[in-house]
Formats: C-alpha cells, sequence, structure tokens
C-alpha cells in the first residue's frame, strides 16, 4: 500500500473550516502535529487527492498562516485506511449535511471490507467510531440508514447475521457530535487559508454511552472541548439550530439595508440582548416544533431553554457566522448582486425588501454558527 501510516487516535474528515478548526486545537494549536490526529480525504473528492499528493495546508495560527505538508497530515479516503490498516480510533466527520448519506454508505463498505479480510469480531474492533458533526437535525435518519444498508449486506450475503449483538455495537459506535467550534475559509484552491476560532463546545449524544464517554476523554486529552449528554440527539440538534437560526437567519436579514448593502456583523451585534423580541419569537416557534416531535418535553420550560440557548449563542462574540460570510466572499466574486426580489431592470418594484440574489456557484465551507 506504498508508505505506513503512524497510528492516528483521530481523523477528521475532510479538510474543511471546521475540521481545520478542530485538527487546530486537538494539536495543540499545530505545536503537536505528530500522525495522532490526520485528516481523510471524501471518497471521490479529486481536489482532496490532489491536496494529499503535492500540496500545501494553510491554516492561520492568530493572523499569520502557516504551511503544512499535506502529505504528512492528509490521508486517503476510509476504504483505503482499512487497507492500509491506517484506520483512526474515532473520526469526526464534518462534511456538509448532504454529504453525510455517502459517508455512512463508506462506513457500511468499510464493514465488508474487513469482515471479508478478518472475520467479523475483528472488523467490529476496527470498526471507528463515528462522530457525525455536520450542522443539522438528522441523527435519527442517518442511524436509520446506516440499519438499511446493514440489512442489505445481510441479505445478499455480504455481512453474516448481526442481529441482537453485533447491530447494537456497530449503532452504538455512531455517535452524534453537536459543535459550536468556530472557524472560516479565506481564498480557494491551493491558496485557501483556514482560519480556526476559539476552542467552541462540542456536545457528543447518543451512540453506546461507553463510546461517548471514551471520545470525550480522548479528545479531551489532546486540547478539544467535548462534553457528553445523556438526552437524546434530537434534542441537543434542535438546541443547536436555534443558535445558528439566530446567527445565520438574523444575521442575514440584520446584514442587508433596505438599499441591499450589506455589512459583516458580528454576534454581538446580532445578539445585543436576550431581551430582543425577534430572538424570542423565533424561538418560540423552534421551542414549538421540537415539542411537537417530542424533543423537547410537554412540560419543559420555555424560558430555561431560551436563557440557556441564548448563553451559548452570545459565547463567541467576535464571530461572524458562516453565512455571512459567504455572502461576503459571493459578493467579492461577483456572483451575488444586490436587487429586489422579483424585479426587472424595466420595472422596479417597490413592494418587496430588498435581497440579495445569488448567481450559480459553490459555497465555501465553513465552521458552525
Amino acid at each position: 500500500m506504498g508508505r505506513e501510516w503512524p497510528a492516528a487516535a483521530v481523523g477528521i474528515l475532510p479538510v474543511g473550516a471546521l475540521g481545520a478548526a478542530f485538527f487546530f486545537h486537538l494539536t495543540g494549536g499545530l505545536r503537536a502535529s505528530d500522525g495522532r490526529v490526520c485528516f481523510l480525504e471524501r471518497s471521490g473528492s479529486p481536489s482532496a487527492a490532489m491536496l494529499r499528493e503535492g500540496g500545501t495546508l494553510l491554516i492561520a495560527d492568530g493572523e499569520t498562516p502557516r504551511a503544512l505538508a499535506a502529505a504528512d497530515i492528509c490521508r486517503p479516503d476510509l476504504l483505503w485506511c482499512g487497507k492500509a490498516n491506517a484506520l483512526p480510533e474515532v473520526l469526526l466527520v464534518c462534511t456538509q449535511p448532504d454529504q453525510l448519506l455517502p459517508i455512512i454508505s463508506d462506513y457500511v463498505a468499510l464493514l465488508e471490507q474487513l469482515h471479508a479480510a478478518h472475520g467479523l469480531e475483528t472488523a467490529l474492533s476496527r470498526l471507528p467510531l463515528l462522530v457525525l458533526c455536520s450542522n443539522g437535525i438528522y441523527h435519527e435518519r442517518v442511524r436509520r440508514f446506516l440499519v438499511e444498508l446493514l440489512e442489505e449486506a445481510m441479505l445478499y450475503g455480504r455481512l453474516p447475521e448481526l442481529w441482537s449483538e453485533p447491530m447494537g455495537r456497530i449503532v452504538g459506535k455512531v455517535l452524534r457530535g453537536v459543535t459550536i467550534q468556530t472557524g472560516h475559509r479565506a481564498g480557494s484552491g491551493a491558496n485557501a487559508v483556514f482560519h480556526p476560532g476559539p476552542r467552541g463546545r462540542t456536545t457528543l449524544a447518543g451512540g453506546d454511552p461507553a463510546h461517548r464517554q471514551f471520545c470525550a476523554e480522548l479528545l479531551s486529552c489532546l486540547g478539544g472541548w467535548f462534553e457528553t449528554a445523556e438526552t437524546a440527539p434530537v434534542r441537543v440538534e434542535f438546541d443547536k439550530a436555534l443558535i445558528n437560526l439566530w446567527g445565520n437567519l438574523l444575521g442575514q436579514v440584520k446584514a442587508i439595508d433596505e438599499s441591499g448593502a450589506f455589512r459583516l456583523l458580528k454576534v454581538h451585534d446580532i445578539l445585543p440582548n436576550a431581551e430582543c423580541p425577534e430572538l424570542r419569537e423565533m424561538a418560540r416557534h423552534v421551542f414549538a416544533v421540537g415539542r411537537a416531535v417530542r424533543a423537547y418535553r410537554g412540560d419543559e420550560d420555555f424560558e430555561q431553554v431560551y436563557r440557556i440557548a441564548f448563553t451559548i449563542a452570545a459565547g463567541p462574540r467576535e464571530h461572524v457566522p458562516s453565512s455571512l460570510k459567504w455572502i461576503e466572499a459571493q459578493l467579492c466574486a461577483g456572483t451575488l448582486h444586490p436587487r429586489k426580489t422579483g424585479c426587472s431592470s424595466r420595472l422596479p418594484v417597490t413592494r418587496s425588501p430588498p435581497a440579495l440574489t445569488t448567481l450559480p456557484s459553490t459555497s465555501p465551507r465553513s465552521a458552525s454558527a
């Protein structure tokens, strides 16, 4: 398989704004980049392969970019690492949410590969703990998809009977990591510079309790801020969704004035205090939906949920939400223009509020809001 890789405790998939922020803090601000923490490619990503083979990864330490040899810290994809005996113990998945199901497909394919080579017991022991850190409310759907793929693999003989104890061991390895870790990417391609934000908390939910505790202890020992939660993942996801909506939705509303002019806002500009009526109104709607799907208990106190969420949301006061950074980047690139919704150059429409209209482009990945 070519070069031999040192044993890695933590893998981060893929290189991106959130992944780079995790890497920065889990390596002691890049001071302990000794192979215990590494990046994994997303399967089929040509940019990741090019970066690993000959590129340089730029991660800012403060305002100064540091050049890291990508070949030393970036490994090929999950299936390649399985064949090369180079799997990490814990894999932090930081993809876009719409890329999660392909990652789960690779995870099951890895189990099949390990089973064919070493037998089921060894395959189960080598299968990494998977921590899903992408934004969104998706944990239950991803877990159902995982079980569906495992059932299909059993049906077609790629895996033996898993029901009962083996199935529980596999599903117990998939955790939800709800994070407020911040960071952003400036530029694109080989010249992109990743700017980690201050160390932020990641809450681990779901999966097996022993695996949650192991992940929290390992990642905390490496310098991260990881805590465990006993509540269901969907509850933690709803809490984070509220924070994201405040920062990104209200952030955009406040960042675009009546003429369509845009200015960057920081968290303290968007969330000045807990008594803002628009914050409470949005929180009540999210809380009502959460109650309807039983993420929140019927007897749960809204005020307590609201106050805790606001305290967490207002913590990174100097952070600029990812959606605002994306708008700024698109305006600079000329792919986003201020204009009124539904207007044409010949017939101005004054009834609609100003909006920013985007041309087709690819959004740069940003870390959590």
